[in-house]
C-alpha cells in the first residue's frame, strides 16, 4: 500500500481487448512472474485487468502508453470519451493522488492531462511507468468483488455495493470459495443495498445472472481466486459498472502473494 519514488520508463502499447481473445493461464501466470521479477507486490491496473479479462470479467477498451507521443496511435483504437490513469509503481490509489483525469475527447487534451499528471506525480516523488488511455464506461450501479486469503478458511470471495457503501456502510457478503451459483444468488440478496440492484426507486434493474457470473469468475470452481491461490493474495475490482446490459470493471487492484524469500 505504500506511495513512493521519482523517475520514467517505457512501456509498449497493448490491448485489452487482443488479449482477452487469446488470453490464457500460462499468459495470466506469465504476467505474474514478471511483476515479481521486476520487484513488485502488487499487479498494475493494466497488468490486473488482462488478469481479469483473461476470466471472463468484461473491462474497458484500453491502451498503454509510454508519453505522449504515443497518443495518435492510441487514438486509432479507441473512443472517446476516455479516461487518463496513471501506472506507477508506487501508487495505488491513483485518484486519491491526482493521477486520474476524465472525460478527455482529443488528442490535445489528452497532451494537456499528462503534462498535469506528469508534474503532479513528480512534485510528489513518484515514478511514472506510462499510462493508460480507457474508454469510459457508461453509467450505471456500482458494485464490487473483492477476495482474500483467510488464515483460517482459505480463499474467501466478497459482494458489495461500491463506493460509500463499501467504504463506509460496509454493506458486504462474504463466503468461502470456491462458491456455487447459489452462494452467489444468495450473496447478492444478502447485501442491504440489493433493492438498489432490482431497480429500487425506479432506479436500473441489472440481470441477477451477470452478476452471478461475474462472482463465479471471481469465486467460483477455476474462478481466479482459486485458479491463481498460490499468487494472490488479495483482488479488489472496485467499482464493477452495472447496468441492465453489461457488468464491467474498470478499476482493480491485485495484491500478490509474499513468497518465502520476499524482503519484508
Amino acid at each position: 500500500m505504500s506511495q513512493k519514488r521519482g523517475s520514467s520508463s517505457r512501456a509498449a502499447t497493448a490491448r485489452y481487448s487482443s488479449f482477452a481473445a487469446t488470453g490464457s493461464q500460462r499468459d495470466v501466470r506469465a504476467i505474474i512472474t514478471r511483476a515479481r521479477s521486476l520487484g513488485r507486490t502488487a499487479l498494475d491496473e493494466f497488468a490486473a485487468k488482462q488478469v481479469l479479462a483473461a476470466y471472463g470479467i468484461d473491462v474497458p477498451r484500453s491502451e498503454r502508453i509510454a508519453n505522449a507521443d504515443e497518443i495518435d496511435q492510441a487514438l486509432g483504437n479507441l473512443t472517446p470519451p476516455l479516461v487518463l490513469k496513471v501506472i506507477s509503481p508506487d501508487v495505488l490509489h491513483k485518484s486519491d493522488i491526482g493521477g486520474v483525469r476524465l472525460n478527455l475527447l482529443e488528442g490535445g487534451a489528452i497532451r494537456r492531462a499528462i503534462r498535469d499528471v506528469d508534474g503532479r506525480m513528480r512534485s510528489l516523488g513518484y515514478r511514472i511507468e506510462g499510462f493508460i488511455l480507457e474508454e469510459m464506461a457508461s453509467g450505471g450501479h456500482e458494485v464490487v468483488i473483492g477476495g482474500l486469503r483467510d488464515p483460517s478458511f482459505g480463499q474467501l470471495v466478497m459482494f458489495g455495493l461500491g463506493g460509500v457503501f463499501v467504504e463506509v456502510l460496509r454493506d458486504v457478503s462474504f463466503r468461502i470459495c470456491p462458491i456455487s451459483r447459489l452462494d452467489a444468488a444468495e450473496m447478492i440478496h444478502e447485501i442491504r443495498g440489493a433493492p438498489i440492484l432490482a431497480g429500487a426507486r425506479g432506479g436500473s434493474v441489472v440481470p441477477e445472472a451477470m452478476l452471478i457470473e461475474a462472482l463465479m469468475a471471481v469465486g467460483g470452481e477455476g474462478g481466479l481466486l482459486l485458479d491463481l491461490g498460490d499468487e494472490i493474495a488479495e483482488v479488489d475490482i472496485n467499482p464493477l459498472i452495472a447496468s441492465d446490459t453489461r457488468i464491467i470493471a474498470v478499476d482493480a487492484r491485485l495484491i500478490l502473494a509474499k513468497r518465502s524469500g520476499d524482503a519484508g
